[in-house]
C-alpha cells in the first residue's frame, strides 16, 4: 500500500516550480493537495489570490501527478495540516522555503514523516513520458506556444482529449519569437513542454521543429494524426487548407472556460 503523502498551500498561479515539486512529492506515494481558501490566502500573503479557489482547484486537479485535491475551509495555520476526515496523512511533503521549527514539531507530535524536497531534486524540466495509449483511439493533435498555461488551456485540452489521444506540439522558441516578436516566449521550450505534458489530458507533449504557422508540419507527417483541433483564435495561418490537403479532419472548438470559471487570456496574464 502506497504512502499517503500530503502537501498544503495556496497553489496560486501555478508555474513549473510548483509542478516539479508536486511531481517529486508524488514519487513518495499517493499525493493529496490541500488548497487554502481565498480568505486564508489573502490573510497569509496580504493580498487576494490571483486566481479564485474554484480555478485553482480545477488547475491542480488536472495535473497528472496529483491523486486528489481537497479545499480547506475556515482559518488556516500554515504550520499545520488541517484535520480532515478524508485525509490519512503519513508524510508531509514540503519545499525548503516552508521549513520551520513549528512544522517539524507538528509532525513529531503526530508521528508524521516530514520530507523536504531539495533544490537538486527539483532541478530541470524532465520530458514527461507519454501516458498509456488506448488501442483503437484516434490521434488528435493541437499546436500552440502555451507560454503562460492557464485554466482556459487546460479546459481546451480536456475537451479535445475526448476526441482521442491528445498530442500537443509546443512551438519552439525561435518560431514563437518570429511570430510574436521580441520578448516572446517568456519561458523556454523545454519548460513549456514540461508544463503542458504534466496535464493529465495530454497524451504527449512535443516541441515543434518547423517554422511559421505550420511549424508542426514535420511532427504531423511523423505522427499522422486523425484530427487537428484548434480553438476559434487558432483558426488561421492556412491550417484548414493544410488539413484538407493532408486528409486530416479539422475541428474548431469554441473558446469556452470550464463551468463557473472566468475566461482567461495569456496576453492579459503576461501583461503584453
Amino acid at each position: 500500500m502506497k504512502t499517503q503523502v500530503v502537501t498544503a498551500g495556496a497553489f496560486d498561479d501555478v508555474r513549473s516550480r510548483d509542478i516539479r515539486f508536486l511531481e517529486e512529492a508524488a514519487r513518495l506515494g499517493d499525493l493529496t493537495v490541500l488548497l487554502w481558501p481565498d480568505e486564508a490566502v489573502a490573510k497569509l500573503t496580504g493580498q487576494p489570490p490571483k486566481f479564485p479557489l474554484a480555478e485553482r482547484l480545477f488547475f491542480v486537479s488536472a495535473l497528472r501527478y496529483v491523486s486528489r485535491v481537497l479545499p480547506v475551509s475556515g482559518a488556516v495555520n500554515p504550520n499545520e495540516l488541517p484535520a480532515l476526515a478524508e485525509v490519512r496523512a503519513e508524510l508531509w511533503a514540503d519545499l525548503p522555503s516552508g521549513v520551520n521549527a513549528a512544522r517539524e514539531q507538528f509532525c513529531r507530535e503526530r508521528k508524521l514523516r516530514y520530507r523536504v524536497l531539495s533544490a537538486a531534486e527539483l532541478a530541470g524540466f524532465p520530458e514527461p513520458a507519454p501516458s498509456p495509449s488506448v488501442p483503437g483511439r484516434k490521434k488528435v493533435l493541437v499546436t500552440g506556444s502555451y507560454d503562460w498555461l492557464h485554466s482556459g488551456h487546460v479546459r481546451f485540452f480536456e475537451e479535445v482529449s475526448g476526441l482521442g489521444d491528445l498530442y500537443v506540439v509546443v512551438g519552439h522558441d525561435a518560431n514563437i519569437r518570429l511570430l510574436k516578436g521580441e520578448g516572446h516566449p517568456l519561458f523556454p521550450q523545454a519548460e513549456r513542454r514540461y508544463i503542458v505534458g504534466s496535464i493529465k489530458f495530454v497524451h504527449q507533449a512535443i516541441i515543434s521543429s518547423g517554422n511559421g504557422w505550420l511549424d508542426a508540419d514535420p511532427e504531423i507527417r511523423r505522427l499522422q494524426p486523425d484530427i487537428y483541433a484548434v480553438n476559434e483564435d487558432g483558426d488561421r495561418g492556412g491550417k484548414r487548407e493544410y488539413c484538407r490537403k493532408m486528409g486530416i479532419e479539422y475541428v474548431v472548438l469554441k473558446r469556452t472556460p470550464a463551468p463557473g470559471l472566468p475566461k482567461r487570456s495569456s496576453t492579459d496574464l503576461r501583461g503584453f
